[in-house]
């Protein structure tokens, strides 16, 4: 860790340490006018906050040296000995499931296009003009004025 991280670091925890006093003062300040049993309920909340934070403190440094993201450990099971590989086996079904049903939607888009350029040409070889009177502008006047 060079020195800005370390700087930045430092910051931030500064920040958080502050915005904890603050919220920790501004929730201080109506305690007295609440009753003895919520008092005793939030003394109880805080004492299970404090045990996990403590609880949690060792594997944020953990990971921290490490250099693991949490995201990588999520996902591919943390890397450890002993690890089970189907974790991340079963994440990547999705995947595969979604590129199986993309390549499906292209294969019948592409046949349906097929299809219609098969129906088109079929219909112009089968027709009593030959293919060139479809591209004479003549022919196009005597479409547009038998319509009218």
């Amino acid at each position: 860790m060079n020195a800005v991280e370390h700087s930045a670091d430092h910051r931030v925890a500064t920040l958080e340490a502050r915005f904890g006093m603050r919220v920790s003062a501004r929730l201080s300040e109506g305690t007295e006018r609440l009753p003895h049993d919520v008092t005793e309920r939030l003394r109880h909340a805080r004492q299970v906050a404090l045990s996990h934070r403590q609880a949690a403190s060792p594997v944020q440094v953990n990971a921290a040296a490490t250099g693991l993201s949490s995201a990588a450990t999520l996902s591919f099971g943390g890397g450890g000995k002993g690890k089970s590989w189907w974790p991340s086996l079963t994440a990547l079904v999705p995947l595969a499931a979604l590129l199986l049903g993309l390549g499906l939607i292209e294969h019948f888009h592409v046949q349906d296009q097929i299809a219609a350029a098969a129906e088109v040409d079929a219909a112009l070889l089968s027709d009593d003009l030959p293919p060139a009177a479809y591209s004479d502008p003549g022919f196009v006047e005597f479409l547009k004025t038998s319509r009218e």
